[in-house]
């Protein structure tokens, strides 16, 4: 029997998410915190007789084009060949929702590869995978052995500065439901960048120290959230429902459209996970 190796690619949420303008490449500039949750697709592994690399989806249909083939092929331009594999993806993390499920699929799978063809990359070559694959995956390249962690990321997404995560914060997510692909939001920002960007946004610096405060005091902003807030309705309604709730920070994460409360209180974040379950699709997690 071929050996299997599991396992989990986390989500992240974006705390600050601040777009610049399009670069003449077609990536946008972006200043934000990444902070994985414990919210997590399941990768299974394992090699087998037939060349090439299979992928199956349990409950999700992968587009022909995807970050785990993308990541595979660049994985072999950097490495070599390697044998054939047979992925099976459980997913956990809804897709299009901001959380960047295929980005730590992808690096998650990179992970993989290094124990299967024993080739431990180096950060150069991780990078050129990231580059190849897309931008949210720099991050996760940079987590640690598990795929978990906390950084500072500006440029594209390739200027990664870990910081240590923290581990007391309860995140509850609310799933409205709507569907907007990262490259529709971010042609709505660029429409309202090109004329002028009113948001107030803290300096890059103060990010990390603003990050130790107590969430109450947080006044991280995210370029989509008023885009997104405009173009759908039940966006902006998920934000109310958890400002009227007991979350001391809210906010959609990345391009949308999922939205998340903060909580330091256990007995708050449960007991508004209750109550606003009636309403929306949500679950409760925590920082990792």
């Amino acid at each position: 029997m071929p050996i299997e190796y599991k396992t989990r690619a986390y989500a992240k949420i974006n705390l600050n998410l601040r777009v610049f303008p399009e670069r003449g490449d077609g990536f946008h500039n972006i200043e934000s915190i990444f902070q994985t949750i414990n919210l997590f697709d399941e990768l299974i592994v394992s090699v087998c007789d037939k060349t090439g690399c299979s992928i199956e989806c349990d409950n999700f249909e992968l587009p022909q084009k995807n970050t785990l083939i993308t990541a595979y092929q660049a994985f072999m331009e950097v490495s070599g060949n390697i044998p054939g594999i047979k992925l099976r993806l459980k997913k956990g993390i809804p897709s299009g929702g901001g959380l960047g499920g295929g980005s730590s699929d992808a690096a998650a799978f990179v992970r993989v590869l290094e124990k299967i063809s024993g080739n431990k990359l180096s950060d150069s070559q991780l990078d050129y995978i990231a580059a190849k694959t897309g931008s949210d995956v720099f991050f996760f390249m940079h987590c640690d052995d598990e795929g978990s962690g906390c950084a500072l990321v500006s440029g594209r997404g390739e200027k990664i500065k870990s910081i240590v995560p923290r581990k007391d914060l309860l995140i509850l997510l609310l799933f409205p439901n709507v569907s907007s692909s990262t490259k529709e939001a971010y042609a709505l920002v660029d429409k309202v960048l090109a004329k002028r960007d009113d948001l107030q946004y803290p300096t890059f610096s103060d990010l990390e120290i603003m990050y130790r405060q107590s969430p109450k005091e947080w006044r991280f902003t995210n370029t989509f959230t008023p885009v997104l807030c405009k173009r759908y309705a039940d966006v902006c309604a998920a934000i109310g429902d958890l400002k009227k709730s007991s979350a001391e920070y809210t906010d959609m994460s990345g391009s949308g459209s999922t939205v998340f409360g903060v909580f330091t209180n256990e007995q708050e974040a449960v007991k508004s996970c209750q109550l606003l379950s009636k309403t929306w699709k949500c679950e409760l997690v925590q920082t990792i």
